[in-house]
């Protein structure tokens, strides 16, 4: 369950605005419909960087409260680290414009975490660095990248073309719900304007 829901569902500018409390209402949500699946919930980007406590705090409400198996999270090794120490599986996420490339290098020894014991479960990275994190011992997922993943992110949103970008895109998709509501209500407001009678009784 990923902080888009910020934007998706929240109406917010970017994704970096969602904050814990409207991260735990979607994630209890996706936890009462989940049967077997196993749910992650993003660490929103506030207490993610706002330092070790804040995101260890956040971590275990969205755990303890929100019912999530593991969290995502987008910060340091130390953040990674004390939110494991904390008990709660993390799947963390790295990638350029949050996480300086050089710092991350420099720390990568501090990733490689055996996945089989509590602690760092996961990995995911987008684009070129999806490359560079081969022989990790942790599950690689990842926005993009190759063969070499242990699996692929896909948002559900993007799959059945869900968000108005989508109503006059090129990019092939499983679905185009966008562009078929927009028809919908283009219909349904004709029909209000000319007196006709409205569809579906």
């Amino acid at each position: 369950m990923g902080d888009s829901v910020g934007v998706n569902l929240w109406g917010h500018a970017t994704d970096t605005e969602v904050t814990v409390d409207e991260m735990l209402i979607c994630c209890k949500a996706v936890r009462r419909g989940a049967k077997r699946a196993l749910v992650s919930c993003d660490v929103p980007n506030g207490p993610a960087h706002a330092g070790a406590r804040a995101a260890v705090n956040a971590a275990v409400r969205l755990a303890k409260e929100g019912g999530a198996d593991m969290v995502k999270v987008l910060g340091d090794p130390g953040v990674v680290k004390a939110i494991v120490r904390a008990g709660v599986p993390v799947f963390a996420e790295f990638h350029g414009e949050k996480l300086a490339a050089t710092s991350w290098w420099r720390k990568q020894s501090d990733w490689k975490m055996p996945a089989p014991r509590p602690g760092l479960q996961a990995l995911g990275s987008r684009g070129r660095s999806c490359r560079r994190s081969r022989g990790f011992h942790s599950g690689h997922r990842g926005l993009g990248g190759g063969p070499w993943l242990d699996g692929r992110v896909r948002l559900a949103h993007t799959a059945i073309g869900y968000a108005a970008k989508w109503i006059d895109a090129k990019t092939e998709t499983y679905g185009n719900a966008a562009k078929l509501s927009f028809d919908a209500f283009r219909a349904l407001i004709d029909d209000v304007r000319s007196g006709r009678q409205i569809r579906g009784g």
